[in-house]
């Protein structure tokens, strides 16, 4: 985790400068990544609400960004549900992108020890969030606009480096390509749901190539 924790630094002080220079106080900003911890999520949120956007629209961009945090815990459900509910709650709190990339091995979470190790991995990366966080509140207060150094590439750069490793077959390879092209697109376009839009085709195309293997393999 610890690579990863400092990938997310130009992520967190982007976060925490932004908020500060739209308006959000120290505390604010703190508490939003003490209490949400959910950096895309964040940076949405914040540029929504300087924007004067909504509640309900707010409300429901950040639950679909979200809404993949579910997917995660049904992926690793059936490793932790025997747990007792004072260790599946920490875990859920932890479960990022980053974690989650890292819970495939199929004894993850099975035991007391792995447990601490997962909850420990997870936590080193919550405080490093809030640490950059922090870094960027001093960083938004003290330096002109942050935005135009390319801070956010970081976030592009991070789940890149999460995703590739999990391509390896052509389902997921079409999913991938897929999401690109079309957010890439009607991004361009001026598409507001543009994220939404190209997650869903993505992963129609990704689902219905998988249901053709397998159709195909037991054809064979």
């Amino acid at each position: 985790m610890l690579p990863l924790c400092l990938a997310v630094l130009p992520w967190g002080i982007l976060c925490g400068s932004l908020a500060v220079q739209n308006g959000f106080s120290a505390l604010e900003t703190q508490a939003m990544s003490l209490l949400v911890f959910a950096g895309s999520a964040q940076l949405v949120a914040i540029e929504l609400m300087a924007g004067n956007t909504p509640l309900l629209t707010i409300l429901f961009t950040t639950l679909i960004i979200s809404s993949r945090h579910f997917l995660y815990g049904l992926a690793i459900r059936h490793k932790v549900i025997d747990q007792p509910f004072r260790w599946r709650l920490p875990v859920s709190f932890v479960l990022t992108d980053e974690l989650f990339a890292f819970s495939h091995h199929r004894k993850a979470y099975r035991t007391k020890v792995r447990l601490i190790y997962a909850l420990s991995a997870g936590f080193s990366f919550y405080i490093a969030w809030n640490i950059w966080t922090l870094l960027g509140i001093v960083a938004g207060s003290l330096l002109p606009d942050l935005t135009h150094l390319g801070l956010d590439f970081a976030i592009a750069a991070t789940f890149i480096a999460l995703v590739i490793p999990g391509v390896k077959n052509l389902a997921t390879l079409a999913t991938v390509i897929t999401a690109g092209v079309v957010a890439t697109l009607l991004k361009s376009q001026g598409f507001q749901l543009w994220l939404v839009t190209a997650a869903l085709i993505a992963m129609t195309v990704g689902y219905l190539i998988s249901r053709l293997q397998a159709k195909e393999e037991h054809t064979q």
